[in-house]
């Protein structure tokens, strides 16, 4: 019975990302669902991303468990960001996307970017209507998390190694990383950035922009 119930759960969400995605689509507007641990730098890309982007039109989805301090921060810098609050709930789903894009402004032709829940696991199960997933990690959390977390990585069309600055300090091993990565999401880009001064972040972008041009043919 459990089998089943999940598997129902499973099969309604995604039939509802589905018709989200089309809807989406259908205006030409671009969806990135960007996965990470708490503090890996999701928001601080997004920030450097929204910077390089102007002045085409863009949103922000941030997803947390409680709280709307990056979406205030978000919006300080004129960034057009909205809010959800899970109240405990570890992942985004497709009802929650629903209800969100129901009460946004967004432009046809936009980006939309999707901070989800910060984890490595519950929001890799789920697809929420986006076009493609990402996943940012730090160096600060060690170089063994595409061997921990395959989903996560594997579900991605990308991988953002943030906090490059670091890596001497806490010993990051580069290799081990790169190899787990390829591993299990074989072809899928590394791009190391430094959130705080931006290094790195232009071959994001222009790597989102070919993603944009090719799924949007």
């Amino acid at each position: 019975m459990r089998l089943e119930l999940k598997r129902a759960i499973y099969e309604e969400n995604d039939e509802l990302a589905r018709k989200i995605n089309e809807g989406l689509r259908s205006r030409r507007i671009f969806t990135v669902n960007v996965l990470g641990s708490p503090g890996a730098g999701k928001t601080s890309l997004l920030t450097r991303v929204a910077e390089r982007l102007r002045p085409e039109p863009l949103a922000v989805i941030e997803g947390d468990v409680a709280s709307d301090i990056d979406t205030v921060a978000l919006k300080a810098l004129g960034i057009d960001a909205y809010q959800i609050e899970t109240g405990g709930d570890c992942h985004l789903n497709a009802p929650m996307m629903e209800a969100v894009l129901g009460r946004m402004e967004i432009s046809d032709g936009s980006w939309l970017f999707i901070e989800n829940i910060g984890n490595l696991i519950c929001p890799a199960e789920f697809v929420i209507g986006e076009d493609l997933k990402v996943v940012v990690a730090s160096v600060a959390e060690g170089s063994d998390k595409p061997y921990k977390y395959p989903a996560a990585f594997s579900k991605s069309a990308a991988c953002i190694l943030t906090k490059i600055d670091l890596r001497e300090a806490v010993g990051f091993d580069e290799g081990f990383f790169r190899a787990g990565l390829a591993s299990v999401a074989p072809g899928a880009p590394l791009f190391p950035i430094n959130g705080r001064t931006g290094q790195g972040v232009d071959a994001v972008v222009d790597w989102l922009k070919a993603a944009r041009a090719s799924s949007l043919k």
